[in-house]
Parts: C-alpha cells; structure tokens; sequence
C-alpha cells in the first residue's frame, strides 16, 4: 500500500496520473502543486474532521479552537465526560455532538480499534469507520486520505471534488458522487493525488472567477 508521506511520493503520483487519463497533463498545469494534505490522525484527527464537515475553514479552525479549549485533554474519555452545555458552548450542532460521543463510546468500548486502520485496504476502513453511529464515507475517505495518507483514496462525495472534475474535464454538468467514482476508476492506484490535484485546480478556477 502506498502511503503519501513524502513529497517525493505526490511527485511520483503527479507523473503517473497523465501516463493514466491524458487530459491530466492540462489539469496539473492549470493549476498549483498540490499540497500533502496530511493532518493528525487517531481520535483527534476524526474529531477534526467531524467538527469541519459542511463548514467553511475559518469557521471550522474557530469552532476546533473553542472545542479543544473545552474538552482537553482532548481523549475518548474526556469527550463522554463532556456536558451537552460544553458542547453547546464550542459551537457544535446536535449530530456532530452524536457523532463525536459516538465515536468516542467505540473507542472506549474497543469496538473500534484505530491503529488497526493502518495498512488496512480503504474498503476496510471505510466497514470500520462507517458502523460508528454519524460516521459516512465522506468522513471516512478524508480520514484515508488526511490521516492515514493512503494513495489511492478518493472522496468522490466531496463537492468541491465533483466541481473541480466538471470545470478540468469540461463535464456539461457537476458528476454526482457515482459518477465521479466511475470517472475515478481510471486513475488508479493513484486516485490520492488525483483529488489533491483536483482540490488544488478547484481553488485556482475559484481565484479565476474571484477576478472577473
């Protein structure tokens, strides 16, 4: 299993993905070098990603902040012993205070192991992941994809993924998350970078349009 740690890896990703699909030696250059996109993974890095989901940055990075301040250290057994008030109190909504509780509840009780996730296939961590209450694929993928790092992972239900692929591949409209992982399958095993680079033209056509 490929794991994207190292920029020599996106690099070797970068020049496979055109060898795949042509039309990605245009999307690459329309746009900047992708970053790693590797953040902290474990309970924290779950945490992260539920808190940010359907949020813009600045507010997701204020609300993490608020959190982090409330429930800290922030483990498994300090997010039950939470109070709704605390919660309430960070910004969160009523499901993420679910999803959170959720996850942590499966985390004390062993159902869920996170450091098995590690070298496991992303269908495996996609059953794991996705039997903890509030937990989808979305959630998942970003977790494959920002925590564990794995190469070939891809959040096709990401909406700025599907953007991106209907502006760099001329699509007559945006790919619904079906579509976009039939699109996808061609670019394995290297589907990782193709979403980091698909992330990256997203912010460039953003600039783009910013200017007219």
């Amino acid at each position: 299993m490929r794991i994207i740690n190292h920029e020599d890896v996106l690099t070797e990703g970068l020049k496979a993905l055109p060898r795949l699909d042509k039309r990605w030696r245009a999307v690459i250059k329309g746009c900047d070098r992708p970053p790693l996109r590797r953040r902290e993974g474990g309970f924290a890095g779950l945490c992260a990603i539920i808190v940010s989901q359907q949020l813009s940055v600045a507010s997701a990075n204020a609300i993490w902040a608020k959190f982090t301040a409330r429930i800290a250290p922030l483990t498994p057994h300090a997010m039950l012993a939470a109070t709704d008030e605390d919660l309430r109190l960070a910004g969160l909504s009523r499901p993420k205070q679910r999803s959170l509780r959720a996850l942590a509840k499966a985390l004390v009780e062993g159902s869920l192991v996170l450091d098995t996730l590690h070298g496991a296939t992303p269908e495996e961590v996609h059953a794991a992941l996705t039997m903890v209450s509030g937990i989808g694929p979305w959630t998942a993928d970003i977790y494959l994809m920002a925590c564990i790092g794995h190469a070939d992972a891809f959040a096709a239900g990401d909406l700025a993924l599907q953007e991106a692929a209907r502006h760099a591949f001329r699509l007559e409209q945006r790919p619904s998350e079906k579509e976009l992982v039939e699109l996808a399958e061609a670019w394995r095993p290297w589907r990782g970078v193709a979403a980091r680079v698909l992330w990256s033209y997203y912010r460039a056509v953003k600039r783009r349009e910013g200017m007219t």
